[in-house]
């Protein structure tokens, strides 16, 4: 299958099942869901959240319980500006800094209590957690097709920031572990956690991708992140 048929069919299923949550419509989202706050709890339960002191996130709705609870359990939680377009790339989130929480990991409030900063004012990364359209029990992953996710992966991975024992998580629904099988692309980061409200699976994924892949990228994609400039050949 395809992915954006893949995503096609997870939208509509979570919107006819009456598991999508707000915001409407899933469609064309990292998708929110019924039970985004009992995934979270089942992943901090994990070896790999515990051992994490510093958590790189997404900023989509679904994520939103994760990112709280890194706060509350004193971790740093890392997002990247959208579309990484800024000298300083990524905002931080310092649970010693931020006096309401709950205000700090909506998306409206990342960008008001998140101070901006550079790569090289970065810690190394302990745990990535990812939004998906779509998971295997394999590890394989399909966001909303933008490509920013992997991307964003790729730039810590060039700064060393990340390394290929880095674990990968996502929480979803369980409508959206999908059996239907699709070819990630040699870009593509695998999952090594998938965490849904009734379970976790370790994947056993290998092979995430060991930096930028160039040919994805045009000269005008390099002139609008210019963090890029720093690693271009």
């Amino acid at each position: 299958m395809d992915e954006q048929s893949l995503r096609e069919r997870v939208w509509d299923e979570l919107d006819e099942a009456g598991e999508a949550r707000f915001p409407f419509p899933p469609t064309g989202r990292i998708p929110n869901f019924a039970g985004a706050d009992v995934a979270a709890d089942r992943l901090t339960d994990t070896t790999a959240w515990r051992a994490a002191g510093t958590v790189k996130a997404n900023p989509d709705a679904p994520q939103l319980p994760v990112r709280r609870a890194a706060l509350r359990a004193g971790k740093t939680v890392y997002m990247a500006v959208p579309r990484l377009r800024d000298e300083r790339p990524f905002l931080e989130l310092d649970p010693d800094a931020i006096d309401d929480y709950d205000a700090a990991t909506t998306v409206s409030g990342i960008g008001e209590y998140g101070r901006q900063v550079g790569p090289d004012a970065m810690p190394a990364i302990d745990l990535v957690v990812s939004g998906s359209v779509a998971v295997d029990e394999a590890g394989a992953r399909v966001g909303k097709g933008e490509g920013f996710s992997d991307l964003e992966w790729a730039v810590l991975r060039e700064l060393a920031l990340v390394d290929g024992s880095t674990p990968v998580a996502t929480t979803v629904h369980e409508l959206q572990v999908r059996a239907e099988a699709w070819t990630p692309d040699a870009h593509d980061v695998p999952l090594d956690l998938v965490v849904t409200p009734e379970r976790t699976v370790e994947t056993g994924a290998a092979g995430k991708p060991a930096g930028i892949d160039w040919s994805r990228l045009s000269a005008g994609d390099v002139a609008e992140m210019p963090v890029l400039e720093r690693f271009e050949e």
